[in-house]
């Protein structure tokens, strides 16, 4: 059984990981092939399982590899973060804050939540950290992330204890190239039966709302594809591959950035953003601040 992880072998691994090859690693170790070799073989051994994939003279990391470099990753960066702050004495200049963002968070109202906090804050180093929703809440439970901003809560019999901030809710807009906007406007929402339509992925919040607007609204358009990626979904509207949703606290930006027009919107289906922070982690300057200005932005956009 392994008491002690050897810090030396786990740093002959990340290298390796990082260069693909055990010569490439030897190369900017300064030592032979050989050594790295044996390194990597002792650090297997000791831990209990291969790490890597080999596909001739290449290295390919398997999944509990890939697991293995994410903690050595963190390790070595806060570590290189410990070096400089002790060379600066100014230790509140490399605090970090690390922000999970959820694919369903649109990247322009990620920015609006976050541009004046960094701003205020100009003493954090933020890290910003986009993955599925789960993969964020396991990574809060291990402290490696801050703070997350979703479209859901957690649920209330999860493993992981958090606290779930709701930021405020914004009603669906829909959209599509402007010729067909145009057509789609007079007769909004009937209009969309029949119209190919890009829906958002199971994952996102708004999904099972939408699902249940149409039905109960008896509208028929065609479903053509399917997006966990909000902002690869818009690209597609955009190329007239069909009509899609977003909130409508971010209209302006769509159509701007998309070159798209907006239909119409429905009070009735809402999108919901949330902050999830630890429960220890009230009291925290920075969640405290992100929250409140998502807070204020949601609220001003509600009108």
């Amino acid at each position: 059984m392994l008491k002690q992880l050897n810090y030396k072998h786990l740093h002959y691994f990340y290298i390796v990981a990082r260069h693909g090859s055990i010569a490439a690693a030897a190369r900017h170790l300064h030592v032979t092939a050989q050594t790295v070799s044996g390194q990597l073989s002792v650090f297997e051994a000791q831990i209990g399982t291969t790490l890597f994939d080999r596909v001739g003279k290449r290295l390919h990391l398997n999944q509990k590899g890939k697991r293995v470099y994410q903690y050595a990753e963190n390790i070595f960066q806060q570590g290189a973060q410990l070096l400089e702050t002790l060379r600066t004495d100014n230790a509140g200049v490399f605090s970090e804050f690390v922000v999970g963002l959820t694919d369903a968070i649109p990247k322009v109202l990620a920015y609006d939540f976050m541009h004046t906090v960094m701003q205020t804050h100009s003493q954090v180093r933020f890290v910003f950290k986009e993955e599925r929703f789960d993969t964020l809440i396991s990574e809060m439970a291990i402290n490696h992330i801050d703070l997350v901003l979703a479209d859901r809560a957690v649920a209330p019999d999860a493993a992981v204890k958090l606290t779930s901030h709701v930021l405020g809710k914004s009603p669906v807009s829909f959209f599509a190239q402007p010729e067909l906007a145009q057509r789609l406007r007079p007769n909004f929402p009937y209009s969309l039966n029949g119209q190919p339509l890009l829906m958002p992925g199971i994952r996102s919040g708004v999904a099972t709302g939408l699902a249940s607007w149409l039905e109960s609204e008896q509208l028929t358009p065609l479903p053509v594809a399917e997006f966990d990626d909000s902002a690869l979904l818009k690209l597609f509207g955009s190329q007239g591959f069909g009509v899609f949703c977003a909130p409508f606290c971010i209209a302006a930006h769509v159509e701007q950035q998309y070159q798209v027009a907006r239909i119409g919107d429905v009070d009735e289906l809402t999108e919901q953003f949330y902050a999830l922070t630890r429960q220890n982690q009230g009291s925290d300057a920075v969640a405290s601040d992100i929250i409140a200005q998502a807070r204020a932005l949601l609220s001003k956009a509600a009108g």
